[in-house]
């Protein structure tokens, strides 16, 4: 995977001590921390609303010490901020043409030296939809990997880390105990958030 900004030592520092008064100053709450046993993790980010959802996450990261990549539309990657945003931790996706992105996203977390958080919103948009996708599931079964529960809770402003989830195979069942988790948080837009 391609160096970010969670990788530069000073800047990162910088960056922490920057969204810990932002976040503080907004009337915001980080909970949570990562396991040891989760530093190659897939993280689910839900509920996913709002373009305001990118700049939280990043400040989220940086207060606790994580090391996230996370997808976005081709478009967001474009010429002159496509450097910018691959630093911030960005891989494009090109929604018409990801057939192995699922694949390609767990043998990169197999094959990362160091720690590496994969951010994956189960709406694939922040506009209104009814359906999780199931990319992420299978990009932590595919590498062998957790799935620690994210969320940004705008209602409470809360955000962070909930409860690491082993995928047991019964995608049925895993779905439903990961949803009802997710069940009591809203997102920016909450009506935009209907979760099936």
């Amino acid at each position: 995977m391609h160096r970010t900004i969670f990788d530069t030592p000073i800047i990162n520092t910088l960056l922490r001590l920057l969204s810990l008064a932002i976040l503080k100053l907004a009337g915001w709450k980080v909970t949570g921390s990562l396991p040891a046993h989760c530093q190659k993790s897939v993280f689910i980010a839900a509920p996913h609303t709002s373009n305001w959802d990118l700049p939280f996450t990043l400040m989220v990261a940086f207060s606790l010490r994580l090391h996230i990549y996370w997808m976005g539309k081709e478009q967001l990657f474009k010429p002159p901020f496509r450097g910018l945003m691959m630093w911030f931790g960005g891989i494009p996706v090109d929604r018409e043409k990801s057939n192995n992105l699922v694949a390609a996203s767990a043998e990169a977390i197999k094959a990362a030296d160091g720690p590496l958080q994969l951010v994956v919103p189960p709406e694939g948009t922040r506009s209104k939809t009814r359906y999780w996708k199931t990319g992420f599931y299978y990009i932590a079964v595919g590498a062998q990997v957790p799935i620690v529960m994210a969320y940004m809770d705008y209602a409470n402003k809360t955000s962070g880390l909930g409860p690491v989830f082993h995928p047991t195979g019964d995608i049925e069942a895993d779905m439903a105990a990961i949803k009802a988790f997710y069940a009591p948080f809203k997102g920016k837009n909450a009506s935009q958030y209907h979760q099936e």
